[in-house]
């Protein structure tokens, strides 16, 4: 009898190795032999990976390797942008800068959701005064152009990029809920949500928002209640919304796919198109304007029965052709926010696959116990920096604040003239940023210091970069290599923004 059980035993466990490959989709571990999704094995959980769906609004780009910056003679002497060869990951983006009603969806979830906070709802209104000027007649705009229907699909304006990256977090969490609804794991629920009680994706993955469950997840654990929320491994969540990087709004902006063969690029583009401001590779529309832009002085839009662009501001959102990548104003109508921080080095010194100026890393924020903290009064998750203890053993990064990384943080200030006279005097702050500095003393920070922030520069920590031609700009800015920086708290009536999502895993779009 005992060696029939051991004869049954080795059997067994060579079937479960036979069956047992490189993949995972036999439901048997190629590595140990174990059971996959199954409590008597140990429940591990193993979701197969579908096709991640393109996000509501947005359209894939597929990414690749292209010539990031100018295109053009610099007229403005800035030469900030130097042309590099850099690589881009494939991502989505939105088919269409965000509309007056989208924006106005996000305002009245926030005053219904939260009334007894309503500053955050004031704190989320876009600067309708942003189109008054002093010696212009523009009260029309200010009174109609954020709320009449006449421009519900216009790009919302007044948004500084602050307030354009809280509009990624909410759509982030709405749509992400969307999909638990729609997949009949949680119910409906709009009238209980307010105050702290909201669904948020983090609180919601880290068990701190129930909300009225429609059918549980099973879990598998053998050692749990048997129900569990949805995680980040059952590929049913959405990666988050968030503005595009510069390197990513401009390879986007350009369309490259309608301009190459394989891997050889047979035309310079100037523009998101072919040809110079007309579509001059279509005999049925030569001659006509392909974005709305100010043509010269005093002419924002032609003369009547022959109007150029049609718009003396900003117009519909689908009005003018979409690129090859089937994005629409990728140049003119507003020019739009992107994530990151401002340096007119940084096409020198950033890396050539994703380039970005900008990581702060965060972590959660953790209790005693070493669990997630509790939500905060409107229902989200705290994170903080990490600290250079935490990371006293990586080779990669040390520090959480990596905004001045070569150029602006200490090590690149070697030679300067004020660096010694400021360490003796114990006024290097490396940080903090983007303060005003007092007369006679040392610069306060190594960034205020190498621009001169507040006396002959307005660049600090906190300018961040703004691409793209608007409706009140000359042509010179629809060239999508062309770059410009505003403050993160301020907005005005010719920038609007987009966002953008993460593709994982495979970089081609299935058929």
């Amino acid at each position: 009898m005992k060696i029939r059980l051991v004869k049954r035993i080795v059997f067994t466990f060579a079937s479960v190795v036979l069956l047992a490959s490189c993949g995972s989709g036999s439901g048997v571990s190629p590595t140990t032999g174990w059971a996959y999704d199954d409590p008597a094995w140990g429940g591990f959980e193993s979701a197969s990976a579908d096709e991640q769906q393109t996000p509501p609004g947005m359209v894939f780009v597929e990414g690749g390797n292209f010539t990031m910056g100018s295109q053009q003679d610099q007229v403005t002497y800035d030469w900030n942008n130097v042309a590099r060869k850099v690589t881009v990951s494939s991502f989505f983006m939105d088919e269409c800068e965000v509309t007056n009603i989208a924006y106005r969806e996000y305002l009245d979830w926030l005053r219904r959701v939260y009334p007894d906070y309503p500053e955050v709802y004031r704190r989320a209104l876009p600067d309708t005064l942003c189109w008054r000027n002093k010696l212009s007649e523009d009260e029309k705009m200010v009174d109609y152009y954020f709320r009449h229907p006449e421009y519900a699909e216009f790009p919302v304006v007044g948004v500084s990029w602050l307030q354009a990256n809280d509009y990624c977090a909410w759509r982030t969490d709405r749509v992400n809920e969307a999909i638990l609804i729609d997949a009949g794991i949680l119910e409906l629920n709009v009238e209980e949500q307010n105050n702290d009680n909201v669904f948020t994706t983090d609180a919601y993955m880290a068990g701190l928002y129930e909300g009225i469950v429609n059918e549980p997840i099973p879990d598998l654990d053998p050692n749990s209640q048997g129900e569990r929320v949805a995680r980040m491994e059952d590929g049913i969540l959405l990666p988050k919304f968030r503005l595009p990087t510069e390197a990513e709004w401009e390879f986007a902006a350009w369309g490259l796919i309608g301009n190459t063969i394989e891997e050889r690029q047979i035309d310079r583009r100037v523009y998101p198109w072919n040809g110079y401001v007309t579509r001059s590779d279509d005999k049925k529309y030569y001659g006509q304007m392909l974005a709305n832009f100010k043509r010269g002085r005093g002419d924002a839009m032609g003369v009547a029965g022959a109007l150029n662009d049609h718009w003396v501001y900003t117009n519909p959102v689908t009005f003018f052709f979409p690129n090859d990548y089937g994005l629409y104003n990728m140049a003119g109508n507003v020019a739009e926010w992107v994530m990151d921080v401002y340096r007119a080095e940084t096409t020198q010194d950033a890396y050539d696959i994703n380039p970005f100026r900008g990581n702060v890393y965060m972590t959660k924020v953790l209790d005693a116990d070493g669990l997630i903290s509790e939500k905060d009064s409107l229902g989200r998750i705290a994170y903080r920096e990490v600290t250079v203890a935490e990371n006293i053993n990586r080779n990669n990064y040390k520090q959480a604040d990596n905004i001045n990384y070569l150029d602006g943080d200490l090590a690149s200030q070697i030679t300067s003239n004020w660096k010694g006279a400021a360490e003796e005097a114990g006024d290097i702050d490396i940080a903090s940023s983007g303060e005003d500095l007092e007369e006679g003393t040392a610069p306060k920070t190594v960034t205020d210091g190498m621009y001169a922030y507040g006396n002959s520069s307005l660049v600090s920590d906190k300018a961040r970069v703004v691409k793209g031609g608007s409706w009140k700009d000359r042509a010179f800015y629809l060239s999508p290599g062309e770059r410009r920086f505003l403050d993160q708290s301020k907005s005005a009536c010719w920038i609007g923004f987009r966002c953008a999502m993460d593709k994982v895993g495979f970089q081609e779009a299935h058929d």
